[in-house]
């Protein structure tokens, strides 16, 4: 029996209920097409630092190139919290055996691309960045494959993340038996 390699994916896109309003993105793509290839490690940075379901929305705030988690009405500030659980789990998923991510566009936390900052004085649109705990698995795994759910629809896309994660693996694994 040959086991299935693992890619870490946000955890709403396989189904769970853990966005803000309590509901999910199951996204057929991943479970029924990348499922077959591979099996799966949920991660979902607003519930594992401790914010329940449902929660206060909230978006990115400031620096672009380093923004401020903020909650939408209320306006507490999550940035903290965030960050020390991203220092946290880049650790933890060391040991996860992980091979590959898939983020949740436009998250302020798991986007990847062209997630949107804001002016926290007029609430206009600055430019693009990326969530916080995307840029901190991206910084710490910097030669792991990532991508953004929505563009693996795109089968061009798909094959080449396929591909680059059976790639990863073999590296690693060509690491692990070296003399």
């Amino acid at each position: 029996m040959t086991t299935l390699i693992k890619v870490g994916v946000s955890a709403c896109l396989l189904g769970e209920r853990v966005r803000y309003d309590g509901g999910h993105m199951h996204d057929p793509t991943i479970t029924d097409t990348l499922g077959r290839l591979f099996t799966f490690h949920p991660v979902c940075p607003e519930v594992e630092c401790g914010m329940p379901i449902p929660r206060e929305p909230m978006r990115l705030e400031g620096d672009p190139a380093s923004p401020r988690l903020m909650t939408r009405q209320s306006r507490i500030d999550k940035t903290d919290q965030m960050l020390s659980y991203c220092n946290q789990k880049v650790q933890d998923l060391e040991k996860a055996d992980i091979c590959g991510f898939i983020f949740k566009k436009d998250s302020p936390s798991s986007g990847l691309y062209r997630v949107k900052v804001f002016n926290p004085e007029d609430g206009a649109l600055r430019e693009a960045g990326r969530g916080l705990f995307a840029d901190a698995f991206a910084r710490h795994f910097p030669q792991m494959p990532v991508e953004e759910a929505e563009r693996l629809n795109d089968t061009s896309i798909r094959e080449n993340f396929i591909e680059r994660v059976f790639a990863f693996r073999l590296w690693r694994d060509s690491l692990d038996t070296r003399p």
